[in-house]
């Protein structure tokens, strides 16, 4: 079960809702921050089952730690999407809503009766948020494209890994978070111009947000193409230095641990040369600037590598921050929950939750939200919910049914 709800700030997304379709990570995402700060979310899931979400990384009793991430602060209400009555019961939480997200391959709202269209007739203020793999148009619209597929065809999965080994894939769904950043910024800025035109006295229009993973994985590849058609260059892997910019690398020290240095601007270099005891270095005018640091990255790199390995973590990480060398060490989840700055910073929120392992409730750390702001801060105010949760709450208080009416979907399935 999950904790009871908490009281918490009001957050500047308060007064909105919204209502979240589809499943697994990127469209939930973008809810789950629409949440965090202040918005109703109602999270329609399915009959059986629910998001499938639910079950991944799951190691104990029968709700992931992931689903209660990733779904805090949302409404569960189960309702069967290929029933008509089901589809009206959609239609009508749609005139109650402010953004609509959603994640079904193209076309399945509107084989569902749910399209654009259909929302516009009974809200023609909503905002639909769209994310699928490769967007609603175009040759690939019809592919199915997960996260995963995204960040290849985008161009990420090439650029990372080492050169001599396949391309990798980072641990978490990146491809999916990032969609989900650029759909609630596309909802935030579609509720900006609709405030905007009702102020200046015009009719406020609903709007149709496209955010492909591809997309947002591209967009965020700096110069990749305009390096390649510009200059001729490709960007190939190259583990963990940072291509065109030196010293920027990983580096391994004696203890076994591993630091990341970025020194890769003209001040922080010359103050790492003099912390690594190679004041000479620091005094290179070849050495300056970037483009004659790139000429001798190996050699810069080979140095800065022998002073890591003769020292201790600690050791290393202590003398960079007291010279004002950018760096940090490299964290696994043990070294995150152990840190005091992620506490201070409330990165570490305690949780009650019961894993279903049979030990009972405990206390459990959970992300923090971001970002901090000052007067309307975000919050969580209950974990992920179980399946269907909300539905008597949300149909009968907001919908109006009454008992009997929700006792006769519930025997036909419905909800």
């Amino acid at each position: 079960m999950s904790e009871a709800p908490q009281p918490g700030p009001a957050g500047p997304l308060a007064g909105l809702r919204a209502l979240e379709l589809g499943s697994f990570i990127a469209a939930s995402f973008a809810a789950r921050l629409f949440a965090e700060f202040g918005g109703e979310v109602i999270k329609v899931e399915r009959f059986r089952g629910g998001d499938e979400l639910r079950q991944w990384r799951l190691m104990h009793g029968t709700t992931s730690l992931l689903w209660r991430t990733q779904a805090r602060n949302k409404k569960s209400v189960t309702v069967d999407l290929q029933t008509d009555e089901g589809r009206d019961l959609v239609l009508d939480l749609v005139r109650h809503t402010d953004v609509v997200f959603e994640n079904f391959s193209p076309g399945v709202l509107e084989r569902l009766g749910l399209g654009f269209d259909q929302l516009k007739q009974v809200n023609p203020r909503v905002v639909l948020v769209r994310i699928s793999g490769y967007g609603q148009s175009g040759p690939n619209a019809d592919r199915p494209g997960f996260g995963s597929v995204a960040e290849a065809f985008g161009g990420m999965r090439y650029v990372t890994g080492y050169p001599d080994l396949p391309p990798v894939r980072m641990s978490v769904s990146i491809g999916d978070a990032l969609a989900g950043l650029f759909g609630l910024l596309g909802a935030l800025m579609a509720l900006l111009d609709a405030r905007r035109t009702e102020d200046e006295g015009g009719t406020p229009q609903g709007q149709e947000i496209d955010v492909a993973l591809y997309e947002a994985v591209f967009a965020t590849l700096e110069s990749l193409v305009p390096d390649y058609e510009g200059y001729g260059f490709v960007r190939e892997r190259t583990g963990n230095a940072l291509p065109g910019v030196a010293a920027s690398n990983t580096y391994r020290c004696a203890d076994d641990a591993w630091v990341v240095v970025g020194a890769n601007a003209d001040r922080p270099f010359h103050r790492l040369m003099r912390a690594i005891g190679r004041p000479d270095l620091a005094e290179d005018p070849d050495l300056s600037h970037n483009p004659g640091r790139i000429r001798r990255r190996e050699e810069i790199d080979a140095l800065v590598a022998a002073w890591a390995s003769a020292r201790p973590m600690a050791e290393a990480m202590q003398a960079l921050v007291e010279a004002g060398v950018p760096a940090g060490p490299v964290y696994s989840a043990e070294d995150i929950a152990a840190d005091p700055h992620y506490r201070a910073r409330g990165m570490l929120e305690p949780h009650t939750v019961d894993l279903g392992d049979g030990d009972g409730p405990r206390t459990i750390s959970f992300p923090g939200v971001v970002p901090k702001m000052s007067s309307t801060p975000g919050g969580v105010r209950w974990l992920g919910p179980e399946l269907g949760e909300h539905t008597d709450e949300v149909l009968g208080g907001l919908l109006g049914l009454d008992e009997a009416r929700r006792r006769e979907l519930r025997e036909q399935c419905v909800i």
